[in-house]
């Protein structure tokens, strides 16, 4: 079984994910974006200390890289607690629950990244975990079979989802607190990748700070990982700062458009456009046909794809619009008119 206390991120090597580490924030104030949902966990967080309780159970949703994880570890630090992450896949069977819950000190985070892909007898057991703060569980077998009542340390449990709507309504109706993650702002990606250029001991230029944080999809772990390639390539070239130019060459090479959008938007894009005259297409096809699992596009693709207008959902599937046409190059469809 996977290791609880490792942060498990499935877009991410292991070095990425270390330099994940370095950049993260510690506490609120540091944590740059998602305002609104700042100052709600700041009342949420005070208002739990001085009633010396443990924080409500939150659910962070939202496309990935917008910083659930970091939130996760920014609030245990805030409450002072410990935090035990894990992901739901590795939550194989209910043992690997109790275990988790109960190694737990009244007050502690238990994070679960990808709640969304919990086992349903797991799930379950959950339930009075996080209402009453205990777990019954059958244990035994044949004639030896019984139940065994797990009083618990009262806690908080993050849980993180890039698909709340795959959440089932008892687990996303025992959360407290749901919070929903947005996109960043351009402004806000300069200064995230201001921040970093410092952890990475490179300076940039303000110009191409702003280039990078108008390509990075809103989303700072895609900024972050440009921020290192681009700075590959200054390197290379022996710039004491990394320049628009150098910014925009890099970005070129990387396939990243003036949009933000990668080779695998592009293609589900003329996947649409080419194959199905621009929709609808039913998410089914459209994975089939660009050799992507259904989850990686409803996560990863669709949300910014939605956000910025190059596709619109109806009723019988995605559908691209003129926008989409326009930044592929391709002549509009003709009107029926």
């Amino acid at each position: 079984m996977a290791e609880h206390d490792e942060i498990t991120d499935n877009t991410a090597n292991e070095a990425d994910q270390a330099m994940e580490l370095t950049l993260r924030p510690q506490r609120l104030s540091q944590y740059l974006g998602q305002e609104r949902v700042k100052k709600e966990l700041a009342v949420y967080i005070k208002a739990a200390q001085q009633r010396d309780e443990a924080l409500d159970h939150v659910l962070l949703y939202g496309p990935p890289g917008l910083g659930k994880t970091t939130l996760a570890f920014v609030i245990a630090n805030e409450l002072g607690v410990k935090l035990k992450s894990t992901s739901g896949p590795a939550i194989e069977k209910a043992g690997d629950l109790v275990a988790l819950l109960s190694d737990l000190d009244p007050g502690d985070v238990l994070f679960i990244d990808e709640i969304h892909r919990l086992a349903k007898p797991v799930e379950e057991v959950l339930y009075s975990a996080m209402e009453d703060y205990y777990i019954d569980i059958v244990i035994g077998e044949g004639q030896t079979t019984h139940a065994v009542h797990v009083p618990l340390p009262p806690f908080t449990l993050i849980g993180a989802t890039t698909l709340a709507g795959q959440l089932s309504a008892p687990l996303r109706d025992r959360f407290g607190i749901v919070e929903h993650m947005q996109y960043y702002t351009v402004s806000e990606l300069e200064q995230i990748i201001q921040r970093s250029s410092q952890v990475f001991n490179t300076k940039i230029e303000d110009q191409a700070a702003h280039e990078l944080a108008r390509r990075s999809r809103g989303t700072p772990r895609v900024a972050n990982r440009l921020l290192k390639r681009v700075r590959d390539f200054a390197e290379v070239k022996g710039e004491t700062a990394i320049s628009l130019a150098t910014t925009e060459h890099a970005l070129t090479q990387l396939e990243v458009d003036n949009e933000g959008l990668n080779q695998t938007d592009r293609k589900l894009l003329r996947t649409m456009i080419e194959g199905y005259h621009g929709g609808p297409v039913g998410i089914r096809t459209l994975a089939a046909n660009v050799g992507e699992d259904i989850e990686t596009i409803e996560a990863l693709y669709e949300p910014y794809l939605l956000q910025n207008g190059f596709i619109v959902m109806t009723p019988r599937g995605r559908m691209v619009t003129e926008k989409a046409y326009l930044q592929l190059g391709l002549p509009l469809p003709h009107s029926n008119e």
